[in-house]
């Protein structure tokens, strides 16, 4: 793997001052810096290459504040295991493997892509990509399909992330003809013996995650880092939903606004609320009533037709029906 120190071929690394290591877990480094130098963490180059990722990550995501201090504290730590090199100190090889546990919407995806860059500017992957999979993608329905599967999914994520989103489903001990146990083996031989070069991410609700690891426990011993994901707020969402807006270039008139916030009550009391997921949904329905009320309206339009979302863009929605279908 590329060490502390050392730079990949994605976008965001940055390199600095390269360490010799050792191969083993746990290795007497052979120093860099004298046993009387001092260093200041931030002077390292790849330091400004994690801190590009953190500030990204605390600009794109409202709220999740538990989530965002566990990842810089991973950093923290990791800019730690740099500086521990460069003085010689015995170092382990820092496990970083996780679990994202939470709802969906709830920004998991967006986090392990940013986790990525980080690992990568720190040194510790030697590329930032990800590679998101699912059961379908690892388990095979026939003897023999399984292995070449998962494989190929851990050949794609080599020296990056591989994210598997609702990893529980791997697991089906009701079926005894299921393949799923095959994938997940294959998964731990690899979590082990590529450690320094795969960071596998396993995601999904947090009840079936704590089956999921307490059924294959070890699988949960290879996991160093647990994090969890809670439900946005109702004025996050609204935060949320207007920063889609002006990605985009569209606002709310003051009608609209209020409107959507009576819509955002509504919704999130219903069944399959997805976070942000839902809210950009709703958004793309509105965009969409917005255009078919312009067509109809037949009539020159202005930068302000075309950006504004009424009040009436919201309110076409059934979540305001009496009798919702």
């Amino acid at each position: 793997m590329p060490r502390p120190g050392t730079a990949g071929s994605g976008d965001v690394a940055r390199s600095g001052p390269e360490p010799t290591t050792g191969t083993n877990d746990e290795d007497t480094q052979v120093p860099t810096l004298a046993p009387d130098a001092r260093i200041h963490l931030a002077d390292d180059e790849a330091a400004a290459g994690a801190r590009d990722v953190l500030d990204a990550l605390d600009r794109e995501l409202v709220g999740l504040e538990a989530v965002k201090t566990r990842i810089h504290q991973i950093a923290a730590l990791l800019l730690v295991e740099r500086a521990r090199t460069q003085f010689g100190l015995a170092t382990s090889k820092p496990t970083l493997h996780m679990s994202f546990t939470g709802p969906p919407g709830t920004g998991k995806t967006t986090v392990a892509m940013r986790m990525a860059q980080m690992l990568h500017a720190l040194g510790f992957l030697r590329t930032a990509k990800v590679h998101a999979v699912t059961r379908d993608d690892l388990v095979g329905q026939f003897i023999g399909h399984t292995a070449p599967r998962t494989r190929e999914a851990i050949a794609k994520a080599a020296g990056g992330v591989l994210f598997i989103d609702e990893a529980y489903y791997l697991y089906r001990p009701e079926n005894e003809r299921d393949y799923g146990q095959e994938a997940i083996e294959i998964l731990l031989q690899e979590m082990e013996s590529e450690r320094g070069d795969l960071v596998v991410i396993f995601a999904g609700y947090a009840d079936r995650m704590e089956t999921f690891f307490s059924s294959n426990p070890g699988l949960s011993s290879r996991v160093a880092h647990h994090i969890e994901f809670s439900d946005y707020s109702h004025d996050e969402l609204v935060q949320i939903a207007a920063g889609m807006l002006a990605n985009d270039q569209y606002r709310f008139s003051p009608d609209a606004q209020e409107a959507f916030e009576e819509y955002l009550t509504l919704r999130m009391s219903r069944p399959r609320f997805a976070n942000a997921r839902s809210v950009r949904n709703a958004l793309e329905r509105m965009r969409l009533r917005q255009a078919n009320r312009l067509v109809a309206a037949d009539r020159d339009l202005g930068r302000e037709d075309l950006m504004t979302l009424t009040a009436d863009d919201v309110r076409g929605s059934r979540v305001f029906d009496a009798d919702p279908r």
